[in-house]
C-alpha cells in the first residue's frame, strides 16, 4: 500500500461539534461550536466559542445540552465568528459522529454569512459501523464505553470533539494502518452526480427523513420520492453504470433536485402521495390517486348492495367493500365474486328481468333468493362473507384526529385526519393543506400507521374539551 494512502491516518484534521437550537440547518441555528485540530496523530490546538443564535432556544434543548438563552446572549453571531471558523478548517479533513449534521450547520452558518466551504469528510459512527461491524450500537455514548475514553460533559461542543480526537488516537494506536486508511478512504468516498448538477449538491442533500423532488427542464416535476434517508436514496438513483433504466432516464433528465423534511415516515408518506396526486410526475406511476372511485355499499339493513363513488368519506350506516376504478370494474368483480359464491346476480341487482329465477338458478349456479329458495337475511349474510376480504376499514375514532409525529432531533409535526381523509399537517414552519377527499392511497397508508399500540405516534381526538390524547 502507497506511502500517501497510508498518510490518511495523519493528514490534518479537525474534529468538530456543534450544539444547534434544532435538528435542521435550514431552520434551526449554532448555539456552540468546538474544533480540535490534529496532525500526524497529535492535537495542535483546541478551540470553541457559545454563539448567539439570534432565536430562543427550545426548553427541551437547553436540558439536553445545558445552554441556555441568557449563555448565549453576549455570545457573538456565527457571521461574527465566520472568518476565524473558515480559516481553522482550512485544509482538513472534517471529521465528526453523524458529520452530516455537524458539517451540514457548519456549511449553512458559512453560507449565511457568505463563505463557501467544502471539505473532505469523514464519519465517526460509519467508521465504527465499518471496523466494528459486530457492536450493537455505534452512538457516541456506547463508543465512549466501548474504547473506554474520557468526557467530561456530553452534549457540549468541546468535550464531545474531544471525544473524537481520543477515539482517532485510539484506532490509530490499535489498528494496522492499513486498516485504519482503508476505512478512511471508504466512508469518505465521494459519491458521484450526473454532470449537469451542481458539484456541491452532495454536500447540501440531508440524511433525514423526508420527500425528494426531481425538477427537469423547464421545472418540469418528473419524479418524486420518499425515503428515510433522503441523501442515501437520492444517491441510489444515480448509483452507477448498473442502475436500472428508469435510473438512467432520471439521471440524464433531471436538472434539479429539493426535498421536504419530514418528522417520520408517516408523513413523508402523505405529503409524497400528496405531490403525486397533486402534480403527476411522468416517472411516478403509484400513488396517483385522485380519479373516480367506487365501493360497493351494504346497509346494515341487509338491502342489496349500492354501487357508490366515493367522493368524500366512507359513507355510515353498513359496510364498504372494495375500491374500483370505474363502475364497470366494481360490477365485473361483484358478479364474479357472486358465480363464485353461488350469489343470484338478480338479487344482487346485476341481472335485469321480469318476475321468476335468474339465469342463474336456471344453470344451478344460484341457491335460489331469486324465487324463495334462500332466504334474503341468509344471502345478505353469505354475500358478506364473500366479500370479507375486501373490506374496507371503518374510521375507528369518534371525531376527527390530530396524529404526532416526532423524530429523535425534536422534529414534531401534527398530521389532521378526519374519516380516513388527510386534512394537512401542522409543522414549526406552517401549515401544509390537503384537499378533503377520499384518496385510496392515503387510505392505505393511514390503515397502516393507525395501528393499535403504534410506539411513534401520539394520536389525540377532538372533543368538547379539546384535544385528548388516545395512546393512555
Amino acid at each position: 500500500m502507497s506511502d500517501s494512502y497510508l498518510s490518511l491516518i495523519d493528514e490534518p484534521i479537525a474534529f468538530v461539534d456543534v450544539e444547534t437550537t434544532g435538528g435542521h440547518p435550514a431552520w434551526h441555528r449554532i448555539t456552540e461550536i468546538a474544533i480540535v485540530a490534529m496532525r500526524d496523530g497529535q492535537i495542535e490546538w483546541r478551540w470553541s466559542s457559545l454563539v448567539n443564535p439570534a432565536v430562543l432556544i427550545p426548553p427541551s434543548i437547553q436540558r439536553l445540552t445545558g445552554i441556555s438563552n441568557d449563555m448565549v446572549a453576549e455570545a457573538p453571531s456565527f457571521e461574527e465568528l465566520s472568518h476565524e471558523v473558515l480559516e481553522r478548517l482550512k485544509g482538513r479533513r472534517f471529521v465528526a459522529h453523524n458529520v452530516r449534521f455537524d458539517y451540514g450547520f457548519v456549511r449553512s452558518e458559512l453560507r449565511r454569512a457568505g463563505y463557501a466551504y467544502s471539505a473532505p469528510l469523514a464519519c465517526t459512527v460509519r467508521l465504527s459501523r465499518e471496523l466494528f461491524p459486530e457492536a450493537g450500537r455505534h452512538n457516541l455514548d456506547a463508543i465512549i464505553e466501548r474504547h473506554g475514553l474520557q468526557c467530561e460533559s456530553r452534549h457540549r461542543a468541546l468535550p464531545d470533539a474531544d471525544v473524537l480526537a481520543q477515539l482517532w488516537q485510539h484506532w490509530r494506536s490499535s489498528l494496522t494502518p492499513a486498516r485504519f486508511a482503508e476505512a478512511i478512504e471508504l466512508v469518505g468516498r465521494r459519491p458521484s452526480l450526473p454532470s449537469h448538477l451542481p458539484p456541491d449538491l452532495i454536500d447540501d442533500v440531508p440524511e433525514v427523513c423526508g420527500v425528494y423532488r426531481f425538477i427537469g427542464d423547464g421545472d418540469a416535476l418528473i419524479y418524486v420520492g420518499k425515503a428515510k434517508n433522503i441523501r442515501e436514496r437520492v444517491l441510489a438513483h444515480f448509483g452507477g453504470a448498473t442502475r436500472d433504466s428508469k435510473s438512467q432516464r432520471l439521471a440524464a433528465q433531471v436538472r434539479r433536485i429539493d426535498w421536504t423534511e419530514t418528522a417520520g415516515e408517516l408523513g413523508a408518506l402523505l405529503l409524497e402521495a400528496q405531490w403525486v396526486r397533486d402534480f403527476k410526475p411522468v416517472y411516478n406511476r403509484r400513488l396517483r390517486g385522485g380519479g373516480e372511485h367506487h365501493t360497493w355499499f351494504v346497509s346494515d339493513d341487509g338491502s342489496s348492495p349500492m354501487l357508490q363513488r366515493l367522493e368524500g368519506p366512507l359513507p355510515e350506516g353498513g359496510d364498504c367493500f372494495g375500491l374500483f376504478r370505474t363502475a364497470k370494474a366494481a360490477r365485473t368483480a361483484l358478479t364474479t365474486i357472486a358465480r363464485e359464491s353461488r350469489l343470484c346476480l338478480k338479487t344482487l341487482g346485476l341481472e335485469t328481468g321480469g318476475a321468476g329465477s335468474c339465469f342463474g338458478y336456471q344453470l344451478g349456479r344460484c341457491d335460489g333468493a331469486c324465487v324463495g329458495g334462500e332466504s334474503l337475511q341468509r344471502h345478505a349474510l353469505r354475500l358478506k362473507l364473500a366479500l370479507a376480504k375486501h373490506k374496507l376499514k371503518a374510521w375507528p375514532y369518534a371525531g376527527p384526529i390530530r396524529i404526532e409525529e416526532r423524530n429523535a432531533q425534536g422534529r414534531i409535526e401534527w398530521h389532521h385526519v378526519d374519516r380516513w381523509q388527510y386534512l394537512g399537517t401542522r409543522t414549526a414552519e406552517g401549515e401544509r393543506a390537503s384537499e378533503s377527499t377520499f384518496d385510496p392511497d392515503v387510505y392505505r397508508i393511514l390503515v397502516r400507521h393507525l395501528r393499535a399500540g403504534s410506539r411513534f405516534l401520539r394520536i389525540t381526538t377532538l372533543d368538547e374539551s379539546g384535544w385528548m390524547n388516545l395512546n393512555e
